[in-house]
């Protein structure tokens, strides 16, 4: 297993974890906790895949929908014991972004695209299925709330992982670096309400 698969495996079942804390939010089943947290994994490896003409990494590899599935099972049976603070899928979701992130650049990278196409395809892969997630519960998409440094953070470490590897870093401690960036960003964030200008157009 190389470092890509292990990236990926790791961002599938974090993104699991998320979803499951989601759909357990909106007293979902357990069909509805399932099928939010595939979709929360799967949805932006699935659209990259798309775009790049390829077939979906889950369907190429079956081992992707177990991790997600014994991920959810996971959190329900751990939330059935504990308390799971408020702040639990904040967190999740800032973990799965960086760790998505960095593997959709990689990914991209592997199909020789531009450096400008690397970052939007690897920000797609980390944001995409958080946003089809917040869709299907109902909730306003983290991507589009008020300030939130959410996208933000992915393009930001994505464009450090390049630089990194332009700087001569080899490949995976520059994608560390960059992982380390995207979750350090997003939790900063979470943590002090850090947020971008919001853009205020005046009434006439």
């Amino acid at each position: 297993m190389n470092f890509l698969e292990v990236l990926e495996l790791l961002g599938v079942a974090v993104f699991g974890v998320s979803g499951a804390l989601a759909a357990g939010r909106k007293h979902l089943d357990l069909l509805g906790v399932v099928v939010i947290a595939l979709v929360t994994a799967m949805g932006g490896g699935t659209l990259r895949d798309l775009m790049l003409g390829e077939r979906p990494f889950w369907i190429a590899d079956p081992r992707y929908v177990e991790v997600v599935i014994v991920a959810a099972a996971l959190t329900v049976w751990y939330a059935r014991f504990r308390a799971v603070p408020a702040r639990a899928l904040l967190i999740a979701d800032a973990f799965g972004l960086a760790l998505f992130s960095i593997a959709g650049a990689q990914i991209a990278e592997r199909a020789g695209v531009d450096g400008v196409v690397v970052i939007a395809l690897g920000t797609m892969t980390g944001v995409a299925g958080g946003m089809l997630r917040d869709v299907l519960v109902n909730d306003v998409p983290m991507i589009l709330r008020k300030g939130q440094i959410y996208a933000t953070a992915a393009i930001l470490g994505i464009a450090l992982y390049l630089l990194l590897q332009r700087a001569g870093v080899a490949r995976d401690e520059a994608a560390l670096g960059g992982m380390a960036a995207v979750a350090a960003l997003r939790l900063a964030a979470i943590v002090w309400n850090l947020s971008l200008p919001v853009f205020r157009y005046p009434e006439p």
